[in-house]
């Protein structure tokens, strides 16, 4: 078992999660069953997968958890498109997030490598 606080991917998940629930709390009421509950579930979703992976035994597991939070990655970085295109995300802020989930899904991508040439 690992501490995933002590993982680098996780922390910066972590930061981009509170950055969004931020950032998101200035989309319109209408949405808050709508995009910003869609924005938040995939920003904390990484987080949480490799939270998860990092208490299940082996290294199989714990890629099997980081490749889900590489979808949720995936996931928030289309979703944050569609709310700077929908004008609910400023593009400094968009471009700051996205940049920091592309760099996230770069990390995972690493981690993920590793792990299978240690299997």
């Amino acid at each position: 078992m690992r501490d995933f606080r002590s993982l680098k991917v996780w922390q910066k998940a972590h930061q981009i999660t509170l950055r969004v629930y931020t950032a998101t709390r200035r989309f319109p009421k209408e949405e808050l069953y709508g995009l910003t509950s869609q924005v938040r579930r995939a920003a904390a979703s990484i987080p949480t997968n490799v939270a998860e992976g990092c208490g299940r035994s082996g290294e199989a597991e714990l890629a099997r958890f980081l490749n889900i939070a590489m979808g949720s990655a995936s996931e928030l970085e289309y979703q944050l498109l569609l709310a700077h295109d929908l004008k609910l995300l400023d593009a400094d802020e968009h471009q700051s997030l996205s940049v920091d989930v592309i760099e996230v899904k770069r990390m995972l991508t690493s981690l993920v490598q590793k792990l299978k040439a240690e299997c």
